[in-house]
Parts: structure tokens; C-alpha cells; sequence
């Protein structure tokens, strides 16, 4: 629940200051590489699995007490003092009032498994953002002892509260970071970063459009951190965003940048994992050919010699769902918060409407698939016909299909509203649904049955 706890809207309101803020957007086409900072990858990995670079959080012994005799689950390497105790999605902290926290970290999204490991970088496909976080939250507060504990908890209870609304997915498994983000940038001052009460902008939409956590590895060859293409420059100023929860200075945030470099080091030495099975080599060999004949001038090339171009697809030539893109481009009071704040110093919120066509290293570990996790298999993206309209995982922990690329699921005949109950609603993916659309990529309908399976298996070789 603590990590879980952790633009179609166009009114505004009280934004006068940012009215003379820089607003720049994209277009479609090849995205511009920038200079990026350098750091060590090691020091970075050890910042990300063990400090408190999201500054607020529950009290460590109300966490205790709640949490007595849970399984804290895998463990990570390099976890250091009471880290090692917690769940890898958690880190131990001290605030400035010398209160010990447990706080969230990067891993509650970016922190996926496959046959049981972690893979650090992957996408948590699983995550549950479908619940409202404020009741988990409010049962740690009765723990919380008075005095400084109590304060610190309130300070994050605020903010989680703030953010609860806008933060709330239609379905187990999406994501909501980009409304989220936009909802604390609303409680915020640009320029100092202070916490406001009220908010100065108007708040996003309260029903987040659904995104799929791309894996960290990518970063080695992306120009912009979105799908939208937005997120160019400097990208240090990007990946430290999760700490605007709780960043109230601009001096804190200043430290946390300097850490950030080191973090962004760590995700641009990530490798994507080897498929661990089998491959058939001549089928592998003979879907190379289709990549290259169909794919590669999207996706680039793979290999000791890869390429890969950067490109932004306009809505209309990849035709899928537009909502993100377009949601992105509208909500010009956001863009104009970024640009105009410390995170906007060397970086430049650019979003277009369009998607870039992401690299495929470690694709077949990354369902379900497009933007907005809507296709549930690659044999599905390569087939639009059998898409499903209506789905949901096997389980919990689904096992996963090596002929189709994906985690096994369920085809339903219905949506939501035909659901048992809220609970099961909650776990079906529902593509009539504004933003959770399968439709567009139907460049593999042209490929033939025979093409699709030697394409799959080249695919495992990513």
C-alpha cells in the first residue's frame, strides 16, 4: 500500500505566473539528440535501492508494527542497513527532525518479475494504482506515536491526499504517473518549489489515462524520456520527478539532482535481460529478414552495429489510441509549469502528437504492449483481428506464454459492466474505454501466419 500510495483537462485557475512561461511543443519526425550529464553507475544504483531521495514517508515503527511478521519478498543486492530488512520497493530514511522513515522508491514501478526474480528497470505490470490509497494511509497515522512521528506523518498523509484523486486507475496493472505528476506540479510553486494547500493551476483529470512503464534499458538509446516524445534535454531533471512528492526546497532539490546523475548512469548501463529459453535459430534467421523488411526503419537494427532513429510517429500513420499524445499536448499550464521550474533548467517538456517507436531490446519481457498495455501478447500486436476487446491476466502471478509473448490471460465477452463485482471490475481491461483503446499499429497485418512465428522468434533474441 506505501508504494502504491505513492491532458484532456483544459481550464485553469490562478496561473498568472506562468503565463509568460516558455511553451514549446514537438512534431513528428526524427527526435534531436542532447548532451547528457555523466556520473558513476555503481554509486547510482547504490543511491537507488538505499536513500531517501523521496523525503517523506511512514514513521519506522508504526511501518513496524504494522507490517509484524509480513514477508518482505525478494531481495536486491547491495541493500544496506535497515534496507536489507524491507521490501525492495522501500527505502529507510532520516528526516530532518531525526524521525527514521520507510519511503517509497524508483522499484514500485520500475522494478518488474519474470520467473520470479526482480529484473531491475522492467516495468511492474502488476502494479495495483486501481485502489484509493487514503485508507492504508490513514491506518498508519492511528500507529504513529505524537510529537515529531506524528508530523512527519501528516506530511506525507497531506500530500498522498492531495494526489489520491488524480492517481486511481481504471485497471490493475496500468499506470498513472503522468497525472500524478501533474497533480503535485498543481500544488506546487515552480520557483520554490514551496507546498501549497490550494492549488495554483487546476488539477488534471481525475480518472488517469492508462500508460505501460517502459523498461530503464532503453534509456541507452532514447532521445526523449515519453512516449509523446516529450521529456528532451537534460534527463537527469526527469528521473527525479518521483521526488516531487515531497522536494519542498529548491535546495533539496538541487542535492537530489547531483545523486540523479549517478541514477542516470546506472539506467543507461542496463543491458535487457537474455530470453532464458530456446530459440530456434533458422526460424530466428528467417524472421530477422521480416524485421528488417517491415520493422527496422521504425525500430532500428540490433546487434554489435545498431541503429536507431529517434522517430516520432504522427497519430495518423501509427493510429493508436491518441488519447495520451493529445493529452499531453493540451495541457499547456503543466508544460509551462516544467519549463519554467528548477526541473525545466537544461530540459524542455516537448510533447507531440505522436508516439515514438520505442527500441525492441528485451521486448518479449515487457507486456503487455503498446503505450497504454492494451495488447496483452506480441502475436496480438502483429494481428490486430485478434485483439481482445475485453481481457484480463490469468492471475496474480500469470505464467507466461513463449509462443505468443505474453503473460497468459483471459478473452471476455464483457466489459466492466459486467463485472461480479467492483473487485473484478477492477482486473478488466475494458479497450472501449477512453485511453485504454487496442486499435492502430496494423503493420504487421500484412504478414502472413508463417511470417509472424519466424518474426516472434527473432524477437526472443532482443
Amino acid at each position: 500500500m506505501l508504494a502504491g500510495a505513492f491532458t484532456a483537462a483544459c481550464g485553469q485557475q490562478a496561473d498568472a505566473p506562468l503565463t509568460d512561461a516558455p511553451l514549446t511543443l514537438g512534431e513528428p519526425g526524427v527526435l534531436p539528440a542532447t548532451p547528457q550529464r555523466s556520473g558513476d553507475a555503481a554509486l547510482g544504483y547504490e543511491i537507488l535501492v538505499n536513500r531517501g531521495y523521496v523525503s517523506c514517508g511512514v514513521p519506522l515503527d508504526a511501518y513496524q508494527v504494522a507490517r509484524s511478521g509480513g514477508d518482505a519478498g525478494p531481495a536486491l543486492p547491495g541493500r544496506l542497513g535497515r534496507n536489507a530488512e524491507l521490501p525492495y520497493d522501500l527505502n529507510a530514511t532520516v528526516d530532518d527532525n531525526g524521525v527514521e522513515l520507510v519511503v517509497s522508491n524508483c522499484l514500485a514501478c520500475h522494478g518488474g518479475r519474470f520467473d520470479g526474480e526482480v529484473i531491475v528497470g522492467l516495468g511492474n505490470a502488476f502494479a495495483d494504482f486501481s485502489m484509493d490509497p487514503m485508507p492504508g494511509v490513514e491506518r498508519f497515522g492511528l500507529l504513529v506515536e505524537d510529537g515529531a512521528p506524528a508530523a512527519a506523518w501528516r506530511r506525507w498523509a497531506d500530500r498522498i491526499g492531495a494526489i489520491a484523486p488524480y492517481m486511481q486507475t481504471d485497471t490493475v496493472g496500468v499506470n498513472p504517473a503522468p497525472n500524478l505528476t501533474m497533480a503535485l506540479m498543481a500544488h506546487r510553486d515552480p520557483r520554490t518549489l514551496e507546498w501549497l494547500e490550494e492549488p495554483l493551476l487546476a488539477p488534471p483529470p481525475e480518472s488517469p489515462l492508462p500508460t505501460a512503464v517502459p523498461p530503464w534499458w532503453r534509456m541507452q538509446k532514447k532521445h526523449a524520456m515519453f512516449y509523446h516524445g516529450g521529456g528532451q534535454g537534460d534527463q537527469v531533471h526527469y528521473m527525479m520527478l518521483k521526488s516531487l512528492v515531497c522536494t519542498d526546497r529548491i535546495e533539496e532539490a538541487q542535492a537530489i539532482d547531483e545523486w540523479f546523475a549517478h541514477v542516470r548512469a546506472y539506467i543507461v548501463s542496463l543491458e535487457a535481460p537474455e530470453w532464458p529459453h530456446a530459440v530456434d535459430a533458422e526460424l530466428a534467421a528467417d524472421g530477422e529478414a521480416v524485421f528488417t523488411a517491415h520493422c527496422a526503419a521504425c525500430h532500428g537494427t540490433y546487434g554489435a552495429e545498431w541503429t536507431y532513429p529517434n522517430l516520432l510517429v504522427s497519430l495518423e500513420q501509427v493510429g493508436t489510441d491518441p488519447a495520451y499524445a493529445l493529452q499531453a499536448v493540451e495541457a499547456e499550464r503543466f508544460i509551462r509549469w516544467f519549463n519554467s521550474s528548477f526541473y525545466g533548467e537544461g530540459a524542455v517538456a516537448r510533447p507531440a502528437p505522436g508516439y515514438v517507436a520505442p527500441p525492441l531490446d528485451g521486448v518479449w519481457a515487457t507486456a503487455p504492449y503498446l503505450h497504454n498495455d492494451s495488447v496483452p501478447s506480441i502475436a496480438a500486436l502483429l494481428d490486430s483481428e485478434v485483439r481482445p476487446t475485453y481481457w484480463r491476466h490469468a492471475s496474480e502471478s500469470p505464467g507466461y506464454d513463449q509462443a505468443t509473448l505474453g503473460w497468459h490471460h483471459e478473452v471476455l465477452d464483457h466489459g466492466k459492466e459486467g463485472a461480479r463485482n467492483a473487485a473484478d471490475a477492477r482486473t478488466i481491461y475494458d479497450t472501449t474505454r477512453h485511453g485504454y483503446g487496442n486499435r492502430g499499429h496494423t503493420f504487421g497485418d500484412v504478414l502472413s501466419d508463417a511470417e509472424r512465428r519466424a518474426l516472434i522468434e527473432y524477437l526472443k533474441t532482443l
